[in-house]
């Protein structure tokens, strides 16, 4: 796997790693096992990355995945040294495309995330990108005209090995649009932050203290969920604490956020699992490293 990886990674230097917006064309057809949820794992993806599947309003069926493994930043924040060098898009209808990221930057993370942000119809493709000596940041991409492009990309953390995780995506501060929820160095005491987009910009709007959403060498990177807390019509954030013991039920009030509830738990979170039906609409469900689980809901 090692040889196949460092053959990979050399062929694609030697083709014009420096490129950036590659337009349609560049990847194979998707087989229909990815479009029926069959097949989630890319050929030739990170190993441990998955397919983004999307469905528009129009019926428009979208695919978003991590290529180009590499072992070029070796951070091993996510569990091994291969973080990706490329982002593909392709449309049910056969339309595809991909962007190469120049050698100093890599995208930390093993599945984008498939959104419309600002309601257009147009969804976006949201990312954790690293920079070599700038560490990670938010970073949008989505096709306009024939390519791929790079839409927004808020600063990035500073520093070489610095990571963020994204949290959540959603409309948190009732503004018609959806924010990004991300926690900033979950490992080293992490500040939760919502992200606006205007323009080419990320705007941070609020930020609050104290969180974690991931734990070191992990594949795991869903340690959080949106709830209905309050039961106004923007939804609340359940994110754990900096070390991972407690879960924190935080919202967006006069313009900041918020903490509305604090509940201790018996050992550190490991994962969101998937409650089964009938366990409540706007309950979530956690596993903790004990081996127990913990169910949450709003009290109503």
């Amino acid at each position: 796997m090692q040889q196949l990886i460092a053959s990979f990674a050399f062929l694609m230097i030697s083709a014009g790693f420096y490129a950036s917006p590659v337009s349609a064309g560049t990847v194979s057809a998707l087989p229909e096992a990815v479009w029926n949820g069959q097949q989630t794992k890319p050929d030739r993806g990170l190993p441990d990355g998955e397919f983004a599947l999307h469905t528009t309003p129009d019926g428009q069926s979208i695919a978003a995945w991590y290529g180009s493994p590499t072992d070029r930043y070796r951070h091993n924040i996510l569990g091994d040294a291969i973080e990706a060098g490329a982002l593909h898009v392709a449309f049910r209808d056969g339309r595809k495309y991909s962007l190469i990221l120049p050698r100093a930057q890599v995208f930390e993370d093993r599945t984008p995330r498939i959104v419309d942000l600002d309601g257009d119809g147009q969804p976006e493709i949201i990312t954790i990108k690293s920079y070599q000596n700038g560490g990670g940041s938010v970073a949008i991409y989505g096709v306009r005209g024939n390519a791929l492009v790079e839409l927004a990309n808020n600063e990035p953390i500073g520093r070489a090995n610095r990571w963020l995780n994204i949290a959540g995506i959603a409309d948190y501060a009732g503004t018609g649009s959806q924010q990004i929820a991300y926690v900033e160095t979950p490992h080293i005491g992490g500040t939760l932050y919502l992200l606006e987009w205007q323009g080419k910009e990320l705007t941070p709007i609020a930020s609050l203290p104290g969180f974690s959403n991931h734990k070191i060498g992990s594949r795991h990177q869903d340690l959080s969920a949106d709830i209905s807390w309050t039961g106004d019509s923007r939804p609340e954030l359940v994110v754990p604490s900096d070390n991972l013991r407690q879960l924190r039920v935080v919202g967006i009030e006069s313009g900041q956020l918020k903490e509305f509830s604090k509940i201790e738990l018996s050992a550190p979170v490991l994962k969101r699992f998937e409650l089964e039906k009938g366990a409540g609409p706007d309950c979530v469900g956690f596993d903790l490293e004990s081996g127990q689980d913990v169910i949450l809901c709003p009290p109503r």
